[in-house]
């Protein structure tokens, strides 16, 4: 299965198995098995959109957003529980206002979660790190 680095952003194939021990980026060399969240821009969405055969959650947010930041939390605890299950990314809809108009982002927090390359559901609003887990097994 191909996933993208959450340091380089490089994408990777990897054997697919139900848990990993090890897994390292073979560009990087850093461990695929890091759960960091992954800004993304206009120059790079599409690329990791495309190229990942796990979900991608994205969190369009804005920095000046109480709820955003509150839910920027909850993603962030909630990525530690999904290492190569489910990609976690954020957009800046303050920097990347055309990714906003472009996904019809009209209120924030607003996820939106890809499965291969499409967007499969969509939903506005802070959630809590239990319901942002419930929304996530759904799609993996």
């Amino acid at each position: 299965m191909r996933v993208i680095c959450p340091h380089c952003k490089n994408v990777n194939n990897i054997p697919l198995k139900p848990s990993y021990k090890k897994a390292n980026c073979g560009k990087c060399k850093k461990s695929l098995l890091d759960t960091k969240v992954i800004d993304l821009n206009s120059s790079n969405f599409d690329e990791v959109i495309v190229n990942s055969d796990i979900p991608v959650i994205v969190d369009f947010w804005a920095p000046w957003c109480g709820p955003c930041k509150m839910m920027g939390l909850n993603f962030e605890k909630s990525a530690k529980n999904y290492a190569l299950k489910t990609l976690f990314v954020k957009v800046n809809t303050e920097n990347e206002s055309d990714l906003g108009a472009r996904f019809g982002i009209r209120s924030i927090p607003t996820l939106l979660i890809f499965k291969h390359g499409k967007e499969v559901h969509r939903l506005s609003g802070a959630l809590d790190e239990n319901a942002l887990n419930n929304l996530v097994e759904q799609f993996i």
